[in-house]
């Protein structure tokens, strides 16, 4: 009764994960507003996390833990029990205020964040199996110009909305007890599409509708390690490593342009033939982590990637340049083992994090900075658990006439735990 229990529930979540995906994934990060910090690019880079992450300031490169999936570094994948059967399931909503000078615009949005599974392989190995979002984009802004003559005043409208996602692989091995090593294998697709329409304000001039859309897909290889060292009873560390290559991206480029009604050009070009091709910078990152009888944890995360020789170049005001981000976060459960009490089996989360955008406005660095704060509910038996999640931030500021957004956001995970593969003497 338990495990079908169990499987009832991950068909469900899957099932409702599945229409929810298919109803937003068109739709992410689309808004009427002004939002220039999706413009450059691939838009919003998604730092990666499941719910578990997201709510202890989104580190995950040094975090073992056999009650959660933990996506942000392949080695992770053999902190388990060895007959465990592990899936993860969550949602975030994006509440976002943008102010530039004395004007605003607001947004908000609701999404998928992942769906992973994982399982036992061999004696010490385990694999694990997800869908996450890499990026987003999302704008509609609007400017006004005045012409002398008869076409009198012309509306210049720009939009886009799009995302790309990660299909991912990945395999863990456990090594001389102490050493884990993991290496993962992603698939990104999706497509962006933008907008530019010109109306003028006298019926009689003909106005332009472009539409430039395009679909992207690129493959790369991500590794990790993680090595534990106990320190004293009760008391150790976990030092958390991680490179993902740089993935050049491909796929077409479909434009299409109107003046009134009438089509004056339809093109597809190809993204192969580009004498700059466009790449995903790799990233590079290094962990910390302390963990103390399994009631508490801490973790300090910091991570690189250069995106100087990405080919997307310079777009206005924008222009590339290395990202960083630091990455702080903790966790506490009072007695996880308390069979009286529900509230000392509850994890409470919080971090914090620092980053430098992979672009800079008018040679300026743009920064996001915020805290996270969480808890994860356990429900029915094992490590089955409900995590909420809460995120406050801004980014950028109102200097040199730059934009400032502030954010609230929303997470919610289901993760599902279940020992599979076991031969009961009884029944």
């Amino acid at each position: 009764m338990r495990k079908t229990g169990i499987l009832k529930l991950l068909c469900v979540s899957l099932l409702f994960s599945a229409v929810l995906y298919e109803a937003k994934a068109d739709d992410n990060g689309a808004f009427s507003g002004y939002a220039p910090y999706t413009i450059y690019g691939v838009g919003d880079l998604f730092s990666g996390g499941s719910a578990y992450n997201m709510t202890m300031g989104g580190v995950g490169i040094a975090s073992r833990n056999n009650r959660y999936i933990n996506s942000l570094n392949p080695a992770a994948v053999t902190a388990r029990d060895s007959l465990a059967f592990m899936s993860d399931f969550s949602l975030y909503q994006n509440n976002k205020i943008f102010r530039q000078d004395s004007q605003y615009a607001v947004n908000n949005l609701v999404n998928i964040n992942d769906i992973i599974i994982s399982f036992p392989l061999f004696n010490h190995t385990a694999m694990m199996l997800g869908i996450k979002p890499y990026s987003s984009t999302g704008y509609n802004f609007s400017q006004y110009d005045v012409i002398p003559g008869m076409k009198g005043n012309v509306l210049h409208n720009y939009s886009e909305q799009g995302s790309l996602y990660q299909i991912f692989a990945s395999f863990g091995v456990n090594l001389f007890k102490n050493l884990n090593l993991g290496a993962e294998y992603i698939h990104y697709t999706g497509n962006l599409k933008k907008n530019y329409t010109q109306t003028f304000s006298d019926a009689a001039a003909i106005g332009i509708d472009k539409t430039e859309e395009s679909i992207l897909s690129a493959n790369t290889f991500k590794f990790g390690l993680q090595y534990e060292q106990s320190v004293v009873k009760k008391l150790k560390f976990v030092l958390g490593a991680t490179y993902k290559m740089d993935a050049k991206l491909n796929g077409f480029v479909n434009t299409t342009e109107k003046n009134g009604s009438i089509v004056t050009r339809s093109v597809s070009d190809t993204l192969a033939y580009r004498s700059q091709p466009l790449i995903l910078a790799a990233e590079k990152g290094i962990g910390l982590a302390v963990v103390y009888n399994k009631n508490f944890r801490a973790e300090l995360d910091y991570s690189r990637s250069n995106w100087v020789n990405s080919g997307f170049g310079t777009l206005g005001v924008f222009s590339p340049t290395a990202a960083e981000s630091v990455r702080l976060g903790f966790e506490y459960i009072p007695k996880p083992n308390d069979v009286r009490y529900y509230r000392n089996i509850i994890a409470y989360r919080a971090g914090a994090y620092f980053n430098k955008e992979y672009y800079s406005v008018n040679g300026q660095p743009v920064y996001a900075r915020g805290l996270t704060f969480g808890v994860t509910l356990p429900v029915f038996q094992w490590y089955n658990g409900l995590t909420l999640g809460f995120e406050f931030g801004q980014r950028g500021s109102l200097k040199n006439s730059m934009v400032r957004e502030t954010y609230f956001n929303f997470s919610l995970g289901i993760n599902l735990f279940d020992i599979w593969f076991q031969q009961y003497r009884y029944e």
